[in-house]
């Protein structure tokens, strides 16, 4: 099978599970458990990523002072908190990681 049907069917299959949710909202009631629920679901998924991301370098977790994206993300998370700014906390922490970067790369560390 070539690569462009197996990319093709995944995107297909995508559209459809996602319109599936918008398509039957309107004719499906769900239990307000249910409901109050699903509204936890972006931020947990989010915040898997995030940490794994911040914490884990070649699948071995990394909490050393040379982790530059874990600095980044608590000068990330210290913006968020002060300025309650989403793009000022987006652009800091990437400001930061490539500061970061470059600083130790040009310290050798």
């Amino acid at each position: 099978m070539s690569i462009w049907v197996v990319m093709l069917l995944g995107g297909v299959l995508t559209f459809l599970t996602r319109l599936s949710f918008i398509w039957l909202q309107d004719r499906i009631s769900m239990p307000p458990l249910i409901r109050r629920a699903l509204r936890f679901v972006p931020p947990a998924v989010l915040s898997v990523v995030i940490f794994q991301e911040l914490l884990f370098r070649n699948s071995a977790l990394d909490l050393s002072p040379t982790n530059t994206r874990l600095l980044a993300g608590v000068i990330a998370v210290i913006v968020a908190w002060r300025s309650r700014n989403p793009l000022l906390t987006i652009a800091s922490g990437m400001a930061a990681l490539l500061l970061l970067n470059l600083l130790f790369s040009f310290l050798g560390i």
